[in-house]
């Protein structure tokens, strides 16, 4: 067997970048995907480009429709409350996983504290300055930090394959309905309930939060504005 590299491959680098641009909506729900000018505006050939997307295919967010090609997946709002069911067993056990850590280790309180409140000042400055897109990623980051210190390392790996999907939707919950103020809010209260080592308490605002998210999802599909909120993505 040859060396690992260290550097991730050229496939792996299209792969990242389509992903992140499923995810963020710059590709919308439906987009063509052509090889050959994914490979021209990246600069690669077509080679890296293929292997991308049987990975992305793998994961869902790419569909094949006949023999018309590659298309970014659509989004069916009843999945989503799927991803979110999962994703709040997830978050409710990160959380009650931290806040016990942060109850029994002083120390360990202080990182959190410290890491914790970095994330929300950088959210919360996001938000005000009308950057949606960035502020959704401090939402992300929130979360994956509460994964991180769980101490449970599957927990990460799990969830992100959720995230890919949830992450389509965010932007435009977070804007259109007018979650922002309430979504950091309810970060702070998750955050505050760890530090104070009340892992019930962590354990309840953090499925009370994505419970919320999932309801101003399945509320913009019922009134048909999912469709403009995944389409035309915020800055």
């Amino acid at each position: 067997m040859r060396p690992l590299q260290t550097a991730p491959s050229r496939s792996e680098q299209v792969y990242t970048a389509l992903r992140d641009s499923i995810r963020d909506c710059t590709l919308a729900p439906g987009t063509a995907l052509v090889q050959e000018d994914i490979a021209n505006m990246l600069g690669v050939s077509r080679q890296p480009v293929q292997q991308a997307m049987a990975l992305l295919k793998n994961d869902g967010l790419v569909v094949e429709r006949g023999g018309r090609g590659l298309y970014v997946a659509p989004i069916d709002a009843s999945r989503m409350a799927h991803h979110y069911q999962i994703r709040m067993v997830l978050d409710q056990l990160a959380a009650r996983l931290v806040a016990d850590r942060a109850n029994r280790q002083p120390g360990f309180r202080a990182e959190v504290e410290q890491r914790g409140l970095a994330i929300l000042a950088a959210g919360d400055a996001a938000l005000k300055a009308g950057r949606a897109a960035e502020a959704v990623a401090h939402d992300a980051e929130f979360h994956a930090l509460l994964y991180e210190l769980s101490g449970n390392p599957l927990i990460g790996p799990t969830a992100e394959m959720h995230w890919n999907f949830l992450r389509r939707v965010m932007v435009g919950v977070l804007t259109h309905a007018s979650r922002g103020a309430v979504v950091w809010d309810q970060h702070r209260q998750i955050l505050e309930a760890i530090l104070s080592g009340d892992t019930d308490a962590a354990a309840s605002l953090a499925a009370d939060h994505v419970i919320g998210a999932e309801q101003a999802l399945l509320a913009a599909d019922r009134d048909g504005s999912l469709v403009d909120m995944t389409t035309r993505p915020e800055a």
